[in-house]
């Protein structure tokens, strides 16, 4: 699914294919959406993820990792 992501996006939540909150949108450059894990993100979910260990404290959501966007939030699922 290819999204092009406007300013109204930052904030959103970003769930996971669980339903679990795994962060919020912080940033949106150039159409790409940058999430903000949660404070209390565990290292094997950001695996789970493919986030990995980056210094950066954003990541950005990959077009192959969106299953759904609404109003409220962005549903993401592993890859």
């Amino acid at each position: 699914m290819s999204v092009e992501f406007t300013d109204d996006d930052e904030g959103k939540t970003v769930v996971d294919d669980d339903g679990d909150e795994v962060g919020i949108v912080s940033e949106v450059r150039h159409g790409q959406a940058y999430v903000e894990p949660d404070p209390g993100i565990t290292d094997k979910v950001k695996s789970k993820l493919g986030w990995g260990d980056i210094d950066d404290d954003t990541y950005p959501i990959q077009d192959e990792q969106i299953d759904g966007v609404t109003d409220d939030e962005i549903r993401i699922e592993r890859v």
